[in-house]
């Protein structure tokens, strides 16, 4: 299982990029929502993705860095509330998810550094990696 510390050692990782453009399909489970997966090269080796999921009906958007293959370690999300299991904290319907030894990905916060609404979805995008350390090398669709 991952540590804090190799979490710590991944998102600090300035090698960390998607190399080609990110194309949204639909979600065939849930109407009206959009999707992709683009995998996430490092020169360390690390197995990593990304997801996106966007749902406009719901105001709804998540980005999610996962690793090896199960596990998410980082995420944004927007649309609906989270409380916190450590504390009964709840944080709203705008929190980035974190990795902790304790309680893997289930803590998070109201993130200062994403600024852009989730209906920006591309801008919020550019924030979300700017902050994970993701080298985009490509450009991001706008979902329809």
């Amino acid at each position: 299982m991952l540590t804090e510390q190799e979490f710590a050692d991944i998102l600090a990782d300035t090698s960390k990029r998607i190399e080609g453009d990110i194309v949204w399909t639909a979600d065939g489970a849930h109407i009206g929502a959009v999707e992709f997966r683009a995998s996430v090269l490092s020169d360390t080796g690390y197995s990593l993705f990304v997801a996106g999921w966007y749902r406009p009906q719901t105001a709804s958007l998540t980005y999610t860095l996962v690793h090896g293959g199960a596990e998410r370690i980082y995420a944004i999300n927007f649309g609906h509330p989270h409380t916190n299991p450590s504390s009964g904290e709840r944080v709203g319907t705008k929190h980035k998810h974190y990795w902790t030894d304790t309680f893997q990905d289930r803590m998070a916060y109201n993130p200062q550094d994403i600024t852009e609404p989730w209906y920006r979805p591309v801008a919020v995008w550019r924030q979300f990696c700017a902050e994970a350390g993701i080298d985009h090398r490509g450009i991001m669709q706008a979902p329809e």
